[in-house]
């Protein structure tokens, strides 16, 4: 298994921009490319709740919108007793991309827990 600590340090970066007044829960996320290259989201929400981006989805948008498709690793970062999870929406977003990239899931309090995406979701959405 790859160490992870340099993408968990730039996801827990990135938590700090994250635009959090209504929920207050702040969250980072830093994405690595196969080429090695690193992408950052933080969760940007808003007053119309369903309009609110998960930090996941940003780096991975972010990382496209760069040109680059090829998804190795995402870490997350968040302060709570238990490593934050993917929801389910940004588990879809990611699977379209590699279906089983390294997920690495920390709180501040240095608890962590990684999984391959194929581990959280079983049985994605494919094309019919």
């Amino acid at each position: 298994m790859k160490d992870f600590t340099g993408l968990l340090k730039a996801a827990a970066a990135a938590r700090r921009h994250a635009y959090a007044p209504y929920s207050r829960f702040p969250v980072g996320a830093a994405l690595q490319t196969a080429g090695g290259k690193i992408f950052t989201g933080c969760n940007i929400e808003n007053v119309s709740f369903g309009l609110t981006v998960c930090a996941e989805r940003v780096a991975v948008f972010t990382a496209v919108a760069a040109g680059q498709k090829e998804l190795a690793a995402l870490a997350l970062v968040a302060d709570t007793p238990e490593p934050p999870m993917p929801c389910g929406a940004c588990r879809q977003v990611l699977h379209e991309f590699n279906p089983t990239i390294w997920i690495v899931c920390a709180g501040l309090n240095g608890k962590k827990r990684i999984f391959r995406l194929s581990e959280l979701l079983p049985e994605a959405f494919t094309e019919f």
